[in-house]
């Protein structure tokens, strides 16, 4: 059984539409359709408001901090057609850098870190962008996927482990892969090779738009897993042993459209949010069968 711990009071003006737990889980950020993003200090049961960061001219959709060995960075994207990065230095937030997209940035994820600082931003153009720290010139570099979806890309996961088990041995040269979710119904596997990007896999089985994609985390297994969310208001779970071949089994059908799926840390449970505003949490049994488990 699952129960409510606390609740935050963010005193946004506007609907909120994203946020995010840092690494250690002692700093809160959030995102709304007031413009601006803000942190929370929730490391005691006060919940203090650490930082107001102002700077976007739309609706903020999505934040996501960086992984703590490259500092206190959060990335943030908006309607505005804007990705910034804000940096804290010392006791205060301040914005390190701001990309300029050419239509709405719908969702960014931060590669894993082995790879170094690299976003992953999805645009409603149809493109995924990835912006990449220049350590030797203290820039930003950007390179683009035209085209990665029809009407618009709405999400992205990357492949949270730089190798993959394969018939008991692993890859031993790091591969970039990418997952993204779009407004053509596919859900479409991306992956790296010689420094250019190439469509690995498509995947077809919604009939309406993605709106969001999530790799499990992997801990050693022979498989991995995507959920995918979609207007439809199916849930699907793809799974592979082999990064070729995939199944595809649907969780559940909801009553409306939904929104996001997120994965435990573990990857043995998935938190679903949608339209019917209720946030239900599955997991899967011994038959590979998925359950709720609250609701």
């Amino acid at each position: 059984m699952v129960s409510l711990i606390n609740t935050i009071e963010t005193c946004h003006d506007d609907m909120i539409h994203g946020a995010e737990l840092d690494y250690y889980g002692l700093y809160l950020a959030t995102c709304s359709s007031d413009n601006s993003v803000k942190i929370f200090d929730v490391k005691n049961e006060e919940h203090v408001l650490v930082a107001e960061l102002v700077g976007h001219r739309g609706p903020v959709w999505e934040v996501s901090w960086a992984h703590p060995k490259f500092g206190n960075v959060l990335a943030s994207c908006s309607y505005d057609r804007k990705v910034i990065f804000w940096k804290k230095t010392g006791p205060t937030w301040h914005k390190s850098y701001e990309y300029n997209s050419e239509s709405s940035v719908n969702s960014i994820a931060w590669a894993p870190h082995e790879f170094g600082m690299i976003l992953a931003c999805a645009s409603s153009d149809g493109s995924i962008s990835f912006l990449t720290f220049n350590t030797e010139h203290n820039t930003w570099d950007s390179e683009k996927i035209p085209n990665a979806h029809a009407i618009g890309c709405n999400s992205i996961s990357w492949f949270p482990s730089t190798t993959f088990p394969t018939m008991g041995n692993l890859q031993k040269q790091p591969v970039k892969r990418l997952a993204s979710g779009g407004c053509d119904n596919y859900v479409k596997l991306w992956i790296e090779k010689n420094g250019r990007w190439f469509e690995e896999t498509r995947l077809e089985a919604h009939s309406d738009w993605v709106r969001h994609v999530e790799w499990a985390p992997t801990y050693g297994g022979c498989k991995t897993q995507i959920a995918s969310a979609s207007q439809d208001r199916h849930v699907i779970i793809w799974t592979s042993d082999n990064m070729t071949t995939w199944t595809s089994r649907t969780l559940n059908v909801f009553d409306d459209v939904v929104w996001s799926v997120s994965w435990s840390l573990t990857g043995k449970m998935l938190a679903v949010t949608g339209a019917d505003s209720k946030i239900s949490i599955w997991k899967e049994n011994k038959d590979h069968h998925w359950t709720s488990v609250t609701d």
